[in-house]
This record gives C-alpha cells, structure tokens and sequence, in this order.
C-alpha cells in the first residue's frame, strides 16, 4: 500500500514548488487586494501595490494579520470580516474557531475551498496512516469545529469509513467501537485519556479490549509529547499520531507519518509557512533546529484568504530528509505564545508542565491546573500547580511534592509550589484541556 495520498505533491523538490507557489501567491495577491477591503487598506497603509509582491521572500514586505485584527472586522462587518472576499451567494459553509481566547472567529468556505481543505487534511491524515477501509470513530466536535464535517470529507475522500459521533457521548463511542468493529480513533489527545479512564470505571474493562489499532489526535499539543504518547499507547494498545492544523487556515496541515518525528507540512501548494520570532516579528529561516512563530499565507483561497497571519503555535523545525520520503519540513508544536508563562525570565509552557509531571506516572496522574491570580504572561515564582497523585501510590506525599518541584525545576528551569490533589480532583476534557485558571 503506498505511503502517499499524492505522491507527486508530497516528494516534490523545494525548488519545484516554489514555482507552483509563487505563481499562486502572486494570483491570490492581486485577487485579495481586489475584493477584501481589509486587505486593501493594509496594503495601502504599509505602501504596497501587488506589483511588488512576486516571490516568496517579498511576503515579508507585508504587516502580520493577528487574529485580534480578524475579531475586529467581523465586528465592523458581520459575519465574516472586512477580510472576506468571495460574494455571501458563494458561501456554502461557516465555521467557527473555539473562541478559548476571546470572542470566536468565522471562517467561511466556498466550493473550491471545500476542496482544497479535503485536500489538505486527507493528505495529513494519510500520513498519520488513516487508510481506505479503516472505520475511524470521530469523537471530536461535529458542530462549529473545522475539525469536524471538514474531517468527515477529508476522511470519505480517503475511502476509510467516517463514524460521526463527536463529543458528549462516550457510551456511544464505545458502542460503535464494540458492534461496527471500528479500528480508529479521531479525537483530542485528552479525550483518549479520558475515554479510557471512562472504559475502566464503566464498562470494568481494559481499553486495549476493543481493539483499536490506530489513535490519530490533534487540537492540542499532546500525541507529540513523549509522557502523552506513551500513555496513550499503553492504555489503548494502539499507534497513536499526531496531526495539527488552524480553524483560520484549515482543518489539519501537518501529519505525522510512521517515523514520528514531527509533523509533515501537508498543504505545499495551498499554504505558504514562515517562522518569525515571536517577540520581535523577525523573519527566521526554516532550518533543522529552528524555534519560533508559526505564519500562514493561503495562496489558493476564495472566501476568508488570510495574508501572513500569526497563528500564535510556537514550533520546532527538522529539515533533514525523513525516512518516509516526504520532502516537506517538519514541525512539533511546543505551545502556544499566548499561553506561554514568563517566570523571571523563563519561557514556561502549560503543556511542558504536564509533560514532567506526565513522567512521573504511575506515581502521579499527570493531569495538572497552573493556578495564577492574575492573567499573565508575566508570573511570580513559585508558581502555583495542583498536581494529581495516583490512587495506586502508597509513598510519602511530601516525598513526592519535593519529587514534582525538583523536576520542574530541573529540566523547565523555574521554581513550583505543588498542591498534590488525589486522583479524581482536576477535570478532564473531551476537548482542549484547560491547564491554566486565573483565580482573583
């Protein structure tokens, strides 16, 4: 069975590319600064006319677009934003991002941006090894969530057997996993902990008893973090991989293929990527190594094309050659900078928390909550952190709070006051996980 869902696409040269993606982004230039006012005006404001955009190293003639700037013009001009370009009669669908950090987004998508996103995401989810005749359980939103009537395409575009149950309904996950047979699971990374846990306490039976083969999970950063992996794994006895993408650019852009070692970038000739530094907007190369901000460019886009804009993942670049044979680069999503804590000094990441507390296990749970009183990024040490001991652990809770400290301090480089909390006390989420509240 081949490795590629589009084999000439996704083992192109660089170089070969480029050509595709630069007479593309040249088109969708012209195309934006003729329909979106938005656009327009920006342009204008910075002293730019499309003539002078030609290549891909031109992009950085051009502002950043932030979201907050996207909220701002579906304030002005409901329900899409001063951004969109394609007439309301062209618009077969709206969706919505989750609005975790403010008020939510709409991203709407005529026919051939239907396309082009199923195009997209089959891709990544062939990488992540969903395959014709897989039956894959969607346990993830079904609603606003570009992650879920996008996915059912991307999924059906494959040949594998899409089973739309979303969220809010374990019983029936289970069910359709027991009596369909199916052998794959699409949902967040804390879902699948959480459903197996579920598996446990309800049904008193071990997850690996239904016999999924497959765990592909996104939404969040998790699959990509060992600790979440190999938890995962062990419970469900299942390859679990990981996939990321952006309610404003599409569903899912990268995949993780059976090297796992970060996602492949999977919209080549949909999508330009740039790394910036995220505190001063600095364009970096895309090099083996590299750590910034993640920017997208659509260059073959109709209804909300977005130019450079900042999607606030912080990410690790590879560029060497993958066993696999993909040529795009690879990513692995560390956090996101609006999440990102700044303990004097120090770059904490929620998810790096859970991380070490994750590999403590079976000791601890590894679920955490970061609790600040007032919102940061800015935060006074010791920062505070409910930590969940395993009900199985019979050692000494002061042992094992100094245990969680010394570990936070040893590989993140800032100092904890941990709060153990029995098993059970933090909740869990069949979405994102909320690792951070505020408490005034």
């Amino acid at each position: 069975m081949t490795e590629y869902f589009n084999r000439k696409i996704e083992t192109s040269s660089t170089k070969s590319l480029r050509v595709i993606q630069e007479k593309k982004l040249r088109a969708e230039i012209a195309y934006v600064y003729k329909n979106s006012v938005f656009y327009k005006g920006k342009f204008k404001k910075a002293g730019i006319h499309p003539i002078d955009i030609k290549t891909i190293d031109d992009l950085r003639k051009i502002p950043c677009t932030t979201k907050e700037e996207i909220r701002d013009n579906q304030l002005k001009a409901p329900p899409l934003g001063l951004h969109a370009c394609a007439p309301p009669d062209k618009v077969i669908r709206i969706h919505s991002s989750s609005g975790t950090t403010g008020r939510p987004s709409y991203i709407g998508i005529t026919l051939h941006d239907r396309e082009v996103w199923t195009q997209i995401t089959a891709r990544s989810l062939y990488a992540e090894n969903i395959r014709k005749g897989d039956k894959v359980v969607h346990a993830a939103g079904l609603s606003f969530f570009v992650g879920g009537l996008p996915v059912h395409d991307a999924i059906e575009e494959i040949g594998a057997t899409f089973i739309p149950i979303g969220t809010g309904a374990s019983d029936r996950v289970i069910s359709s996993i027991q009596n369909i047979r199916a052998n794959a699971l699409h949902s967040t990374p804390s879902y699948a902990m959480y459903l197996a846990n579920y598996v446990r306490e309800k049904l008193n039976m071990e997850p690996k008893e239904l016999h999924l083969s497959k765990i592909v999970g996104g939404a969040e950063p998790g699959i990509g973090i060992p600790s979440i992996r190999k938890k995962i794994e062990d419970d469900w006895g299942a390859e679990a991989r990981e996939g990321m993408g952006n309610a404003d650019m599409a569903p899912i852009i990268f995949g993780e293929c059976f090297a796992r070692e970060g996602m492949h970038f999977c919209g080549q000739e949909y999508i330009i990527c740039e790394l910036i530094d995220p505190e001063t907007g600095e364009n970096m190369e895309l090099k083996e190594g590299a750590e910034g901000e993640l920017v997208y460019t659509a260059i073959d886009r109709e209804c909300v094309p977005l130019i450079r804009f900042r999607t606030r993942d912080r990410i690790v670049v590879w560029t060497d050659k993958c066993e696999c044979g993909r040529t795009s680069f690879r990513q692995r999503c560390i956090g996101r900078t609006d999440d990102m804590l700044i303990v004097l000094g120090v770059n904490v990441f929620p998810s790096a928390v859970r991380d070490v507390v994750a590999s403590l296990r079976p000791k601890t749970t590894g679920e955490i909550k970061i609790i600040l009183s007032k919102p940061g990024p800015a935060v006074e040490p010791p920062v505070k952190i409910k930590v969940e001991y395993a009900k199985e652990f019979r050692g000494n809770l002061d042992e094992l709070k100094n245990e969680v400290e010394d570990a936070l301090r040893e590989k993140l480089i800032f100092r904890a006051s941990v709060e153990l909390v029995p098993e059970g006390t933090l909740p869990r989420y069949e979405m994102k996980a909320k690792l951070v509240e505020v408490v005034n």
